[in-house]
């Protein structure tokens, strides 16, 4: 068996973070849970020399997207019943962890690369010349941008020199849609027409109460979108939120 730290994530029983490639909808998720994670912001201010004065006055020029970091943690030696993945990768790395190092089968840059290619620009049949616009979800943590940074640390091998452990450094860079811009600004009036995201806890009633004041409103939501069950929101959704006379 393969000797070394614990994983860090073996205490935390929560469901897996999902990343989905929003290109092509298909989703994966990670092995291990992160331990954190860090979100950040800034603002650009323009600084403007006033003769006679200590300080220059500050000019707002414009915001910057949400930054994300996270660390991610790959094993495929100490693996258990907290692994991630398909129902065929948990088997595989169940079966690994019970192998010695000197049999391990599983190259963990196979788990690593898919995370790390997301930085690329597909093929020419992908559909289009970027790298993918991504969404991360994690309990109550939901997060569309892209992968601007990734960064590999390979720090266990087995005897013939494998990688069996790593962990991956990764900053995205959020993103919103121009049509979603409107959202950000809570004072505008409920006969503006504008988009909402569908968050886990979100429901047609919740969302007319906020937007109008009045849970009842949630039909013209209903009807805007096409919705023929209002019960059925998915995570994600863009909605439309009619303006009111």
């Amino acid at each position: 068996m393969f000797a070394g730290a614990a994983n860090p994530n073996i205490l935390v029983p929560l469901k897996k973070m999902q990343i989905t490639n929003l290109d092509t909808n298909k989703s994966f998720d990670v092995l291990y849970n992160p331990q954190s994670y860090q979100q950040s912001r800034s603002a650009e201010y323009a600084q403007l020399p006033v003769m006679g004065t200590d300080v220059p006055m500050l000019q707002f020029n414009h915001g910057s997207g949400e930054t994300l970091k996270v660390q991610l943690f790959f094993d495929s030696l100490s693996a258990g019943s907290e692994v991630g993945g398909t129902d065929e990768d948990r088997n595989k790395f169940s079966a690994n962890s019970r192998q010695s190092s000197a049999n391990n089968q599983i190259d963990v840059r196979d788990y690593t690369k898919k995370i790390y290619d997301l930085t690329l620009v597909p093929g020419p049949n992908g559909p289009k010349h970027a790298p993918p616009r991504l969404r991360l979800v994690w309990g109550s943590l939901f997060f569309e941008g892209y992968l601007i940074s990734c960064s590999q640390n390979f720090v266990r091998f087995d005897e013939n020199g494998q990688p069996v452990r790593a962990t991956l450094d990764c900053e995205f860079r959020q993103y919103i849609d121009p049509a979603m811009q409107n959202s950000q600004r809570p004072l505008e009036s409920p006969d503006t027409t504008k988009y909402r995201l569908v968050h886990q806890s979100d429901s047609l009633w919740s969302l007319a109460g906020k937007e109008y004041g009045e849970t009842g409103q949630w039909r013209a939501i209903a009807s805007a979108n096409g919705l023929a069950n209002p019960r059925k929101l998915r995570t994600g959704d863009l909605l439309v939120l009619p303006g009111l006379e």
